[in-house]
């Protein structure tokens, strides 16, 4: 597990700094706007869906220097999703990565107009990333559009809004975790996979991995929501409950969570042995984000 844990470090290392060189500098006008897209991006985020595109890519037999600004397009999105989230009309949190969110430093409006330029960064980057025989630039552009738009990313936070007060099925808890987490989450490793020039049958696999391993990241968050501390999750503990959201934990109680979790973690594993990559970082991977404790 050091190993892993020494993988990730020098990996986050490789990403943060593939950002610093991709975000304007915080003294380009204007000035207000680059720091907060800055402040949200360094925030101390553990880069997970960029390192996941990373391993994706060397798990393919790709070169992960070729799939940076993928890595980086998915983390400037996905910190645009968080910076929206938090704002008071949605989720109202005051804290984010351990630090005040975004909207409490810099005021609301800038925080949507910091989350909107994130949003649009991500497209910039994916511009960048060289296309392969396989896989053109306009594909990799159209897969980032489909899972931020109505369908995915922005449906998930829709249903989770509607969702609050009530009582929702397992089935419709489903339905909010997929397009939320796990298409995202799915489509970091896809990018990765896309950068190595994977056969059709490797990214099917990748995907199979992607969607089981997004829905058990977001069954442990359920999970840490409700047993571990503010100070520990760097974001505020209990919100879930706070705000009546339905949850596996709430519906089916937190033993029967952990084991949801892992059983997707094992369908995750599942599909990378189909295709010969059990033994890869992202098996490794798939098994730490399980035991993960924040």
């Amino acid at each position: 597990m050091s190993e892993l844990k020494s993988y990730l470090t020098r990996q986050a290392k490789r990403v943060d700094q593939a950002l610093r060189g991709a975000l304007p500098r915080s003294n380009v006008r204007p000035a207000t706007l680059h720091k907060a897209m800055r402040y949200s991006i360094f925030a101390g985020g553990k880069r997970l869906r960029p390192i996941l595109t990373l391993a994706a890519c060397e798990a393919c037999g790709g070169d992960p220097e070729e799939a940076l600004p993928l890595a980086c397009a998915v983390e400037c999105l996905h910190t645009y999703s968080l910076i929206h989230d938090d704002l008071p009309s949605m989720d109202d949190d005051d804290l984010r990565r351990g630090n005040p969110t975004l909207h409490k430093v810099y005021g609301e409006a800038v925080a949507v107009l910091a989350g909107d330029a994130l949003q649009a960064l991500s497209f910039e980057l994916i511009g960048r990333a060289k296309p392969t025989p396989r896989y053109s630039t306009a594909a990799l552009l159209g897969e980032l559009a489909v899972t931020a738009g109505s369908q995915a990313l922005i449906a998930g936070q829709v249903m989770d809004m509607e969702g609050e007060g009530k009582k929702l099925t397992k089935g419709q808890i489903v339905s909010i975790h997929e397009r939320k987490t796990a298409a995202l989450l799915t489509t970091s490793l896809r990018f990765g996979a896309m950068s190595a020039n994977a056969s059709e049958s490797k990214l099917a696999a990748i995907t199979r991995f992607g969607f089981a391993l997004g829905l058990a990241f977001q069954v442990i968050d359920d999970i840490l929501d409700v047993t571990q501390s503010s100070e520990k999750l760097g974001k505020s503990a209990g919100k879930d409950e706070a705000v009546d959201k339905s949850t596996f934990p709430a519906l089916i109680g937190l033993e029967r969570s952990r084991k949801e979790a892992a059983k997707l973690t094992r369908q995750a594993q599942l599909a990378l042995h189909e295709m010969r990559l059990g033994r890869s970082r992202l098996a490794e991977i798939a098994d730490y984000m399980l035991k993960r404790d924040y």
